[in-house]
């Protein structure tokens, strides 16, 4: 493959709240600060295994994690990591000395954005793991990392994250967008009419595939993982008084910024819901029908928020939950006609590529020292360049 001098290559690796795997993706960036333009030349994905998972959500949780087990996966993470970087590599047929850098979300064991009292002082953190000095010894490529707490050191809640590079991405002058990205997590970026950076509104809704991972765990006695394409929700019908109790959680209520994750719709949550509808005789099926069903209607209440005022045309969506169709029905079904719903694959950015391409950009930003967050999202007090080297 030739390389120009004008473009740059860059691995971007995520793992996100699902804790399926690793996403690598090898974009090429052309430009500098805000006029960039961004095209993947390979994607790879590097799967946990089944104790890997386990170990990882053992950590998730305060009653079972141990600092030397996070200590450990810290370096664990870092070498895979670095595994998933160098395929992708392969994959496209450069070679390391071709990369100008990696960047790496790392893996989100704990996202703590609103204060809590420790020894008399006010605290909001965050912790990702996957050591990036790991990932650059074993590379041999400068590697970025741990984004977000510089953005809550500035009053933010250092997510989201994807929506900086939604704007600089995505933005359009005639009509506005929301994209949705449904990870673990759901969140949505929107983006009114010809709007400038300040503009920008992107929160999490709440849970994505959290909730229906576990959920179909449990429904198939741990013999499915996730419902490919929505099949096992497919087979329900909504149960609408149990769906109306879990829409009153505090979450939903909540005004942006705001942020969340698995400490809060993790498995502990999942397993009270399983256990109220066991209670209520809602059949299995009902059960997935109706806890997809919550996914759905908690994005589309926020879109429709913003529909008129900022002159909504498309709904672009990415993420796992891209792929599961009953989803993506109940949120084409819950949304005003008018609204387009795609795939950010329709304008040349897989679904399942898109989180592990922004954070490409946003360490592509900071090497140059251009700030990437943004504070009308995060709620951070001004523009940072987030993001810690390893050289």
């Amino acid at each position: 493959m030739m390389l120009d001098n004008l473009s740059k290559y860059v691995v971007g690796l995520m793992s996100g709240t699902s804790l399926d795997g690793i996403d690598a993706a090898l974009v090429k960036i052309t430009g500098k600060d805000h006029s960039l333009r961004v095209e993947l030349i390979s994607f790879s994905s590097l799967p946990f295994t089944s104790d890997m998972k386990d170990k990882l959500v053992e950590l998730c949780v305060p009653e079972t994690s141990r600092l030397q087990d996070i200590s450990g996966m810290n370096v664990l993470l870092g070498k895979l990591f670095a595994e998933a970087a160098l395929n992708v590599i392969v994959k496209s047929g450069l070679t390391p000395k071709d990369i100008l850098l990696i960047s790496s979300h790392g893996q989100t064991i704990f996202h703590q954005p609103y204060s809590v009292s420790i020894a008399g002082h006010n605290v909001a953190s965050t912790l990702q793991i996957g050591d990036i000095s790991v990932i650059a010894e074993r590379t041999g490529i400068i590697t970025v990392g741990d984004f977000r707490p510089r953005d809550m050191a500035a009053g933010g809640q250092g997510a989201p994250l994807v929506p900086y590079a939604d704007y600089l991405l995505f933005k359009e002058k005639k009509y506005g967008r929301v994209l949705v990205n449904i990870g673990g997590i759901a969140n949505i970026t929107v983006l009114p009419e010809n709007c400038s950076e300040t503009e920008v509104i992107a929160y999490d809704t709440g849970p994505g595939n959290m909730l229906i991972d576990a959920f179909t765990n449990w429904a198939t006695d741990g013999n499915q993982l996730y419902d490919k394409e929505g099949s096992l929700a497919a087979l329900g019908k909504v149960n609408k008084s149990w769906l109306q109790q879990l829409l009153q959680h505090d979450y939903f209520k909540l005004s942006p910024p705001k942020s969340t994750g698995r400490e809060l719709f993790g498995t502990d949550f999942a397993k009270i819901l399983w256990d109220e509808a066991e209670k209520s005789h809602v059949s299995n099926v009902d059960k997935m029908a109706t806890i997809t069903d919550l996914t759905a209607i908690t994005i589309v209440q926020e879109i429709v928020k913003f529909v008129e005022k900022g002159k909504i045309a498309e709904v672009l969506i990415s993420g796992g939950g891209r792929y599961n169709h009953t989803l993506m029905k109940q949120i084409s079904n819950h949304l005003p006609q008018k609204i387009t719903v795609k795939g950010t694959e329709d304008y040349g950015m897989p679904s399942d590529a898109k989180e592990a391409i922004v954070f490409a950009l946003l360490g592509y930003q900071c090497y140059y020292k251009t700030p990437n967050n943004l504070p009308s999202a995060t709620g951070a007090k001004h523009s940072v360049v987030m993001g810690k080297m390893a050289w």
